[in-house]
């Protein structure tokens, strides 16, 4: 008799600073739903994943997530929030880990201010998905689980 074992395929999704306020801050760009409500939602659609979930305000914290879990994930979905546009560390924790990262925004950073039109993440990203509302994480997921 043989026995297999089967492993889920895991992703880790981050989200930055003031992304715990969703659903409630400003709802013209991001809507309101709360993360976790649509994250109820995106783990009933892919029940044969295991998806955890990650949030803090403080850099430092955001590094050290990706660093725990970078070598051992499948995937890392990454909302850094204003980090993408300042954070040379978080760009840098990217480059370190085995895991692929897809940078996600849930507005369309091009239609908003300048300082947003320039992500210090996305080179050492897989890919960048913005502006689909909150359908962004989902579509990184499907990116993660096609390529």
């Amino acid at each position: 008799m043989f026995l297999v074992k089967f492993e889920l395929m895991k992703i880790q999704i981050i989200n930055g600073p003031n992304l715990n306020l969703l659903g409630v801050r400003e709802k013209s760009v991001y809507g309101d739903t709360n993360f976790e409500h649509y994250l109820e939602d995106l783990r009933k659609r892919y029940s044969n994943l295991q998806i955890d979930y990650y949030q803090s305000n403080v850099e430092g914290e955001l590094i050290n997530k990706l660093h725990e879990v970078g070598f051992s994930y499948d995937g890392i979905v990454l909302n850094a929030g204003a980090y993408t546009h300042t954070s040379v560390a978080i760009a840098d924790a990217i480059a370190a880990v085995n895991a692929p990262v897809i940078e996600v925004h849930i507005s369309n950073v091009y239609k908003r201010e300048e300082f947003r039109h320039h992500s210090m993440l996305a080179a050492n990203c897989k890919g960048v998905i913005a502006g689909f509302g909150m359908d962004s994480y989902r579509l990184a997921v499907e990116s993660l689980l096609t390529n």
